[in-house]
């Protein structure tokens, strides 16, 4: 069967597809910071939960989670609309391919959302409970985490669609992809990292205010951000030589040359940003951090155009300009970036005033 006729006709742009990829990659790195943050604070706090070592902190993190998850949600609607705009003919196939675990991300995301609610509301009366609801909380959200990468990997493989013909039941997931575990583990890894360095952040912010009492929270911080970010760096090269052939090896120059430079930088960023925390340095490993987190969604969507090759490239897009609509979300936008700054400000020091 030709592949190609089973992939949608795309929708017709109003400006470059440039813009959209441009605007792709910034929401999916606010996203991307904020899903760690919420991923792997739950993770940090249900292991120590099951180790027997629940202190302050752990009440510190599980309180500021509904937070943390209310900004993920809706940081997270942006970058799938431009994913949806750019690349709608693969991710409304493969979403309409694995329809039922697709649709239950909603149900489990509600799940979720009163498990911290519980679990930050009713923290002293919950007692030798609240390993259990930290527990759902985590499984919940990695449940999520790996339908997501499920219908990230099968929007890039068109081959495998062809299944629906045997399973036309809305459950095709991606199970045999190569890439799908380390993929999957990767980002795992990578919440525990940047949750680990935010808490060493806030503590060593708060250490050099004068509260001597919160170095435990940097400690702690740094050991998981290094520990997470050393286990990566193997899942990393699992997953680099689990790519296709084609996709290690990019055919066109500019291509190949912009991911030679992303992948350099990242890679360059994840040593000096564990130099740094060997070195208790943490604002410098929290700016590599950034930068690195940058450099590797940058990676991300390099491959993504590659692994789609055979079949699209969105240079093809057809456009049919109309600049006024794209002015005003870009107005928008930028207004609400800076009233959600504002807001965390606010927050912020409200939580210095009471501490």
């Amino acid at each position: 069967m030709d592949l190609q006729t089973l992939i949608p006709s795309p929708d017709v742009l109003p400006v470059h597809w440039a813009w959209f990829q441009g605007l792709l990659s910034v929401t999916f790195v606010l996203h991307l910071v904020l899903m760690n943050l919420m991923l792997g604070g739950v993770l940090i706090a249900f292991v120590n939960q099951l180790r027997g070592t629940t202190s302050a902190t752990d009440r510190f993190v599980v309180g500021k989670l509904p937070f943390v998850i209310a900004f993920t949600v809706n940081f997270g609607v942006a970058p799938l609309l431009f994913l949806q705009v750019l690349y709608g003919q693969f991710i409304y196939t493969s979403s309409v391919l694995m329809a039922w675990p697709w649709l239950s991300v909603f149900v489990v995301l509600i799940v979720a959302y009163y498990g911290v609610y519980i679990h930050a509301s009713k923290w002293e009366a919950l007692g030798s409970a609240r390993g259990f609801v930290g527990g759902t909380v985590a499984c919940c959200l990695l449940l999520i985490a790996f339908v997501f990468v499920n219908n990230m990997t099968l929007m890039l493989e068109p081959h495998s669609w062809l299944r629906y013909f045997e399973k036309p039941g809305g459950l095709l997931l991606n199970l045999a992809e190569p890439t799908l575990w380390p993929r999957y583990l990767h980002f795992v890894l990578a919440s525990t990292a940047v949750a680990g360095l935010a808490l060493a952040l806030y503590g060593d912010h708060q250490v050099r205010r004068g509260q001597t009492e919160k170095m435990h929270m940097r400690r702690q911080g740094l050991h998981w951000f290094m520990g997470s970010t050393l286990a990566q760096i193997g899942v990393g090269l699992w997953f680099f030589k689990t790519l296709p052939p084609h996709v290690r090896s990019f055919s066109g120059s500019l291509e190949a040359w912009l991911f030679t430079l992303f992948l350099s930088a990242a890679i360059i960023g994840t040593l000096l940003s564990l130099v740094f925390a060997l070195g208790r340095r943490v604002r410098a490993t929290a700016l590599t951090t950034l930068l690195t987190i940058i450099f590797m969604v940058a990676v991300r969507d390099l491959v993504r155009i590659q692994y789609l090759s055979p079949f699209f490239s969105p240079a093809e897009l057809p456009v049919a300009p109309q600049y006024s609509p794209l002015l005003v979300f870009l107005l928008f936008f930028a207004g609400g970036i800076a009233l959600i700054w504002y807001m965390i400000r606010l927050v912020v020091t409200g939580l210095e005033v009471k501490s």
